[in-house]
């Protein structure tokens, strides 16, 4: 495997942290990042059909150990237990978002336009959505391959489960010191450092390893979609950045000229 060190400490050093200062700057933040917390899933149900069995009449995977380490990941991602219920992440990411304020209608557009048929592209069209987000959508969809599952695979780990944790320390640390009452989000961010760091990170990392299984061209290949996905992020997170900083000179310029 790559060593990716340098790109995974510009996203654990990106300024756009220590920039969410505001609620404002942090709907902003969630706005665009629900779809990194959606596109999440495509990339988890593909490996669930890649790996596993998913057709009738039902045959076994050829993949023993990923087949059990995807269907462990995608009970905890899509069926977690919350309160006194269940619920997918990207469901208690709505809710986070509401609890804040933050506009949920671009994400529930595109996913209204998706069951209405539309094709990925075309739903990423509506100019709601923001720019850094429909960049980020289409670099994830870019490395969803299911018959090469060792892609999608790299890009999950590497680019998702195996850098969460670190990302989203960093995310508590501001939360702690800018904000209060947001206790959803900080459920699902606390939540997503637990399971990520303790089983889903490292169920990942072996599922890859069984994936590449020492092959220097699905190794290659696997890199090469991982800093795929760390480059994607870094750009999201620029456009991020960009977003809360025009936001705030835009407030700005308000106040001195009623001043």
């Amino acid at each position: 495997m790559k060593d990716f060190s340098g790109l995974r400490r510009q996203i654990r050093e990106h300024a756009l942290y220590k920039e969410i200062r505001r609620v404002e700057d942090l709907r902003i933040f969630m706005e665009t990042h629900v779809f990194a917390v959606w596109d999440f899933m495509s990339l988890l149900k593909s490996l669930q059909q890649s790996l596993t069995s998913v057709t009738v009449p039902w045959v076994p995977s050829r993949y023993a150990t990923s087949r059990r380490l995807i269907n462990e990941i995608v009970l905890g991602e899509e069926s977690d237990a919350y309160e006194d219920g269940f619920i997918s992440h990207f469901e208690l990411y709505l809710a986070a978002m509401e609890e804040c304020g933050a506009n949920t209608e671009p994400i529930l557009r595109l996913l209204e336009a998706l069951q209405n048929g539309q094709t990925l592209n075309a739903a990423l069209a509506n100019q709601v959505i923001p720019a850094a987000a429909r960049e980020f959508v289409l670099a994830t969809f870019a490395t969803i391959r299911p018959e090469q599952p060792h892609i999608t695979a790299a890009a999950f780990t590497i680019g998702r489960e195996d850098l969460i944790p670190a990302m989203f320390h960093e995310i508590v640390r501001e939360l702690h010191r800018s904000f209060a009452g947001l206790a959803t989000f900080e459920y699902y961010l606390q939540r997503h450092i637990e399971v990520d760091s303790d089983s889903h990170g490292p169920m990942a990392l072996q599922m890859l390893e069984e994936l590449c299984r020492g092959d220097e061209i699905r190794q290659q290949e696997a890199d090469d979609a991982a800093e795929q996905a760390l480059r994607a992020r870094l750009k999201m997170w620029d456009g991020i950045l960009e977003r809360i900083l025009a936001a705030r000179e835009e407030v700005e310029a308000g106040e001195l000229a009623c001043a």
